[in-house]
């Protein structure tokens, strides 16, 4: 079985994106290839983000990610928008679903951890239906 690319999309790339992509690659490797973009990108990755991925997942963000636009990465078979209260991207097709995820960027450790958490749920969710559908 051929591992469906799923494609991780915000506006900057530097935030929820990236945290999507590291807990794919970290839980779901095995079923899916991950990747992250956004329309327009930023410097660095959120240092919150990759402080915190760090301490709860001792994945380092910054030693294979970096901030890529979608023309960067791979035509993806799956793409989720992780929430478009920054304004949702547009990426030349439908988003096939919107994580609807708030953006933890300048706010307290405990809603960046909120935010990590519910992409973990959402990514062994996602692995679960490709797994039991065999997308």
């Amino acid at each position: 079985m051929k591992k469906p690319k799923i494609a991780f999309i915000c506006v900057h790339n530097s935030c929820r994106s990236q945290i999507a992509e590291a807990l794919g690659k970290h839980l779901a490797s095995d079923v899916f290839e991950s990747y992250s973009a956004g329309t327009e990108i930023k410097p660095q990755i959120n240092q919150d983000a990759v402080r915190l991925m760090k301490k709860f997942y001792d994945i380092d963000m910054e030693q294979n990610q970096y901030s890529k636009l979608i023309k960067d990465i791979p035509e993806p078979d799956i793409a989720i928008s992780m929430g478009c209260d920054v304004g949702c991207p547009f990426i030349g097709r439908p988003f096939d679903d919107d994580w609807k995820l708030s953006d933890p960027t300048g706010k307290s450790d405990e809603e960046f951890e909120k935010v990590i958490d519910e992409i973990k749920e959402k990514i062994l969710l996602m692995k679960q239906k490709i797994i039991v559908n065999k997308v």
